[in-house]
């Protein structure tokens, strides 16, 4: 029997400070961007600003559009179809040790090339490598 199909939606931010970037280490060992599903009434910019603040513990200030994802996967015998709407986002305030322990085992800064090696899917690379050329006019998100 083929796998019911489930269409989720969710948001989420690369946060640039000065020439660092700020990534989220999850509880399954990944280095990742913080993202999560859009609440009724919210809009993807304003879903991407809450759970940055909510994994990270900082703020920021959307800056730019950048490429979204798309990617499915199976859960509970359900196959899900997800887009992910990424936003590059100014860093505004905050402490990226303040960060929800529930969501995430932490946050840190990196320099933009670390930053890029560390992330665990390409998909995430590309919209990181995106962020970067927008920001510094450097090509390259493939490290």
């Amino acid at each position: 029997m083929k796998p019911q199909r489930q269409r989720q939606y969710s948001a989420g931010g690369l946060v640039v400070r000065g020439d660092q970037i700020l990534l989220i280490a999850t509880h399954s060992g990944r280095w990742q961007l913080p993202k999560g599903h859009l609440e009724p009434g919210e809009s993807a910019e304003q879903a991407a600003l809450r759970e940055t603040q909510e994994e990270t513990g900082v703020r920021g200030r959307v800056v730019a559009p950048l490429p979204g994802v798309e990617y499915s996967f199976l859960q509970d015998g359900q196959r899900i179809e997800k887009r992910v709407d990424y936003f590059l986002l100014e860093y505004e305030s905050g402490d990226a040790a303040a960060g929800d322990p529930r969501e995430v085992v932490g946050a840190d800064w990196f320099p933009w090339e670390e930053g890029l090696h560390r992330l665990s899917f390409e998909s995430e690379r590309r919209v990181a490598g995106a962020a970067r050329e927008l920001v510094t006019g450097a090509k390259g998100g493939n490290p």
